[in-house]
């Protein structure tokens, strides 16, 4: 491997680092990236799901001592029994139809148009759900991640489907979701930190899986590198965005969604990049 293939890496973990846990969609972002660096190809697209494993532990790490928490009294803490089991409801819902309707996404809804919708579309539910937040302070009636109920996980992997929708943002779609169901801006994004470990592990054991013929051993000091560039950048992201919603709502993100969004239309249109798996 040479070192402008380690440095493509790098920048991919880097991107995905940084974007999978915000609400502005990392595989809009991964798109751009590799076409802007020529990272493209079937190995590319392995590549780019396989180093949300970095992402996953870095959730894993700022969350070790409730992780723990959660090992130790999952056969006799009824706190630690509940948050397993809402895990597994908000898991289902996009796990089962990832699963159904993934071939008919990709052949679809992975084009300039779908994406760049999907992205302004999102902005405007970010700013009618912080705007419905703020009229409505009673609305959040879930102030903590063990307040919730099973309904509301449910609700929560609901709206997690829409992020089977490329440029929606996974992490948008739980937050935001949650926030509109009535939790808490904290409460929703742990949640979706939370959820984010069985959703994103599963879509990187199966895509593994399901490339893994293609894979070969020399592949994977690069898979490592953009691991540790995503497990770094992450960690970063995951710190700063609790402090950031301490303080702050998603306002801004929409307005980026929006830039964004219309930075597809335009690279698409002149042909800069490649809106397709």
């Amino acid at each position: 491997m040479d070192i402008i293939l380690a440095l493509k890496a790098i920048i991919m973990g880097l991107v995905e680092g940084f974007t999978e846990f915000l609400p502005i969609s990392s595989t809009g972002h991964l798109i751009l990236a590799g076409s802007l660096i020529n990272f493209t190809g079937e190995v590319a697209q392995v590549f780019e799901i396989a180093i949300q494993a970095g992402a996953i532990l870095a959730v894993m790490w700022e969350y070790r001592a409730r992780i723990g928490a959660v090992l130790g009294g999952i056969t006799s803490d009824p706190r630690q029994q509940k948050l397993v089991v809402n895990l597994i409801v908000a898991f289902l819902p996009a796990a089962v139809l990832g699963f159904l309707f993934s071939k008919a996404i990709k052949a679809h809804l992975f084009a300039p148009v779908p994406v760049a919708l999907a992205f302004i579309v999102g902005a405007f539910v970010i700013l009618w759900a912080e705007r419905r937040h703020k009229v409505l302070p009673g609305a959040h009636r879930v102030q903590t991640v063990d307040d919730m109920t099973v309904v509301d996980a449910f609700k929560v992997g609901c709206a997690q489907c829409f992020a089977l929708i490329p440029g929606t943002s996974r992490s948008g779609a739980t937050i935001i979701g949650g926030m509109l169901f009535g939790l808490s801006r904290t409460a929703a994004t742990e949640f979706s930190f939370f959820l984010a470990i069985p959703t994103l592990l599963a879509a990187t054991v199966y895509s593994v899986f399901k490339a893994r013929h293609d894979l070969h051993a020399s592949d994977l000091p690069l898979f490592l590198i953009g691991g540790v560039a995503a497990f770094i950048s992450a960690f970063l992201c995951v710190r700063w965005l609790l402090r950031f919603i301490s303080t702050h709502d998603f306002t801004g993100f929409a307005w980026y969604r929006i830039v964004f969004g219309v930075v597809v239309l335009i690279t698409a249109h002149f042909g800069w990049v490649v809106w397709a798996e």
